[in-house]
């Protein structure tokens, strides 16, 4: 597993107002990427393989639930 100590995070644009902290932030190695919690940014994370990612996100940016209303 790559050491995540020194990974680039990143909020999401969808972050919300203020100081944009209910959110995820992301953070990608060469193999994987990894989630966390934003308010808790040392608590543990999740990481999936990079392609299992990438297509969980098409899928949400494809779904009709993703539609704004």
């Amino acid at each position: 597993m790559e050491d995540l100590k020194k990974a680039s995070w990143r909020k999401s644009s969808y972050s919300g107002e203020g100081d944009g902290n209910n959110c995820v932030e992301i953070a990608a190695t060469p193999t994987r990427t990894a989630v966390r919690d934003s308010k808790a940014p040392t608590s543990r994370t999740l990481t999936f393989p990079t392609p299992a990612f990438t297509l969980f996100l098409e899928a949400l940016k494809t779904s009709p639930s993703a539609s704004p209303k």
